[in-house]
C-alpha cells in the first residue's frame, strides 16, 4: 500500500476522476508491480480488503482467477462501483472464472444497473465467443425495449451485445441496425480518427466489411 501511494500522482487523479474512477496510479507501472509480485492469491485477497481502488486493480492482476467462489465473485463485483475496478474485475478475473455463466444469468436480471451492466458484458462476450444456446431474438428484443432509457454503463454494455449479435450472426442483422438506428444510443458518440464509432450500425457496418474484405484475401 506504501508503494501504491508512492506511485500516486495528482494529475493522473484529475484525468481519472473525469472519468469516475478514483485512483492516480499510472496502469503501466502498476502492471509492473504486478510483474514482479507474480500470482499471488493472498495477497490479492488483502489488497481487495482494503477497498482502494488501486489496490484492487492490483488484486486482479495477482490473484488466481479460478480460486475464487461464485458468491465472493458476486459480493466483489457489487463493491466494484468504479468504471476502471470493474473492468478490470470482468476482463481479468470473472471472465476467467467457472462460474462465469452462472453469475451472467444473475446478473443480467439485477435490478442494479451496475451489476445488470456487468451481466450483459458478459452476455456480449458470449455472443461473440460461445453463442451456442443463447436466445438471440429475444436479447435483442430486450435490447429494443430497455436500452434507450438504460442509465450509462449498462447502456454501454446493452448496446455492445447489440453489436455483438449484428456482427456475428448475419440472419439478424439486419433488425440490430435497424434497432440501432430507431433508437440512436452513442450515434453522436466522439470518435478519434481511425477509431470505430460505437454506433451500432456503424460498428456492426465496418466490422461486417473488415471480415468480408479479409475472406476476399485469403
Amino acid at each position: 500500500m506504501a508503494e501504491l501511494a508512492a506511485l500516486d500522482d495528482p494529475r493522473a487523479r484529475e484525468v481519472n476522476a473525469r472519468h469516475g474512477d478514483d485512483h492516480g496510479v499510472n496502469l503501466t507501472r502498476l502492471r509492473e508491480v504486478a510483474k514482479r509480485l507474480k500470482t499471488q492469491q493472498d495477497l490479492a485477497r488483502g489488497l481487495w480488503a482494503t477497498g482502494d481502488s488501486a489496490a484492487r486493480l492490483l488484486a486482479t492482476l495477482v490473484c488466481r482467477p479460478k480460486a475464487f467462489e461464485r458468491d465472493e465473485l458476486d459480493a466483489m463485483l457489487r463493491e466494484a462501483r468504479t468504471p476502471k475496478v470493474q473492468d478490470w474485475l470482468m476482463n481479468y478475473v470473472v471472465k476467467k472464472s467457472p462460474h462465469r455463466e452462472d453469475l451472467r444469468v444473475a446478473w443480467s436480471a439485477d435490478p442494479d444497473p451496475v451489476v445488470a451492466s456487468a451481466g450483459w458484458a458478459l452476455t456480449a462476450d458470449r455472443v461473440a465467443k460461445k453463442p451456442d444456446g443463447l436466445d438471440l431474438g429475444g436479447l435483442l428484443d430486450t435490447v429494443e425495449a430497455e436500452m434507450k432509457d438504460a442509465p450509462e454503463r449498462l447502456q454501454w454494455a446493452m448496446n455492445t451485445c447489440l453489436a455483438q449479435i449484428g456482427i456475428g450472426h448475419e440472419e439478424y442483422r439486419a433488425r440490430a441496425i435497424d434497432i440501432g438506428e430507431r433508437l440512436e444510443v452513442l450515434k453522436d458518440y466522439p470518435t478519434s480518427p481511425g477509431c470505430t464509432s460505437p454506433y451500432a450500425p456503424t460498428w456492426i457496418n465496418e466490422m461486417v466489411r473488415r471480415q468480408e474484405e479479409k475472406q476476399a484475401k485469403a
